[in-house]
């Protein structure tokens, strides 16, 4: 796949020298109050590096797709430091918060695509996040992205006339589309089949290659661990093991 260049994504002020994408130190979590109150993250330590393909395995439940949220801006910080980009999230502002997501895109269970919007419409939404480029370029740089995930032949589609694996890689296509500086996907390959799994994470750990990207994956599916440089084991809600992957 030709390496996209086109436009960048919106700066983010730094509040230190911190060379680490995602800087994770001492989180929990808690869902509920009073007797119902339950702990799902519990001291959670995590650096996540530029370029650096990050996967986070262990069983359902744990606290995975939390943190995933967490690191992406989507929940209020309740204890500890989570600094994205630089932007120290413990604290942070809604409009932060919202300037924040815009470098970094998101990839989950349930593929979030308008259901009036054409494929490429709905790429097209990522690559509106980029400052600078008009529509002609915004439409090309849609449908080459859905190119690379293979579904050249679908941009007129609706979503109720794609599959459950189409649509989720119209959902990859849009993530990528705004040229994150941080992807976070949770179970990217759980509705696709093994070759074009393989080929979605192979796309994923060329973004982190050729752009620096860090990419933070939530997987069960063992055929794509060999893509990342660390495996990150969580069980309930604590990081109880980490290895480098040697390629």
């Amino acid at each position: 796949m030709t390496t996209l260049h086109t436009g960048s994504a919106p700066p983010i002020a730094t509040t230190a020298d911190d060379l680490a994408t995602v800087s994770v130190r001492g989180l929990s979590h808690w869902y509920g109050t009073g007797a119902m109150r339950r702990q799902v993250l519990q001291g959670i330590d995590l650096e996540i590096h530029p370029g650096e393909v990050v996967l986070l395995t262990g069983p359902s439940g744990c606290g995975k797709t939390t943190l995933l949220t967490l690191v992406g801006a989507l929940r209020q910080v309740m204890e500890g430091s989570v600094q994205v980009l630089g932007c120290e999230l413990n604290g942070s502002s809604r409009q932060e918060r919202q300037l924040l997501r815009r470098s970094v895109g998101m990839i989950f269970q349930g593929h979030n695509l308008l259901r009036c919007l054409t494929a490429e419409q709905n790429v097209q939404m990522g690559a509106d996040l980029l400052p600078g480029l008009g529509y002609r370029a915004r439409r090309d740089l849609s449908r080459e992205w859905l190119r690379a995930v293979g579904l050249s032949d679908h941009l007129g589609k609706l979503p109720h006339d794609l599959s459950g694996g189409q649509k989720q890689r119209v959902a990859i296509a849009r993530a990528l589309a705004a040229h994150p500086r941080l992807l976070l996907a949770d179970e990217p390959t759980a509705a696709l089949d093994s070759r074009t799994g393989r080929e979605v994470v192979e796309l994923l750990q060329r973004l982190a290659r050729d752009e620096g990207c860090s990419v933070l994956m939530v997987t069960h599916d063992p055929r794509i661990l060999d893509v990342a440089d660390r495996l990150v084991r969580m069980e309930d809600g604590r990081l109880w093991a980490e290895e480098a992957v040697v390629g």
